[in-house]
């Protein structure tokens, strides 16, 4: 008989919405994942609740769930900097544009 394996929590969220895209990505690539605590806010209708959510997988796929969150945490800071670097980018094209009507 296989011993089962328990489960790890490899993050924690503040919302049920991040968990659940975290949990999707996951399992996109192969990690069966659960979000735990989600209902923990209609315990008590009416007041607000802190809420710990946490993302949990197999031991065996801790690891490997901890990279692809990270990666994707990464990749969401970078898409982040790039478009504020745009943003500026035109800001400054803006100015130009309105420094060559004023000369």
């Amino acid at each position: 008989m296989k011993k089962e394996e328990k489960l790890i929590t490899v993050a924690r969220y503040d919302n049920s919405v991040d968990a659940d895209l975290a949990r999707q990505l996951l399992e996109e690539q192969g990690i069966k994942a659960a979000v735990m605590g989600e209902n923990v806010g209609n315990v008590y209708s009416g007041v607000p609740a802190v809420v710990d959510i946490e993302l949990q997988t197999l031991e065996s796929q801790a690891e490997e769930a901890r990279q692809i969150l990270e990666e994707a945490r990464q990749q969401a800071l970078d898409e982040s900097q790039d478009a504020e670097e745009e943003d500026w980018d035109e800001d400054d094209d803006l100015a130009e544009d309105e420094g060559e009507d004023l000369g």
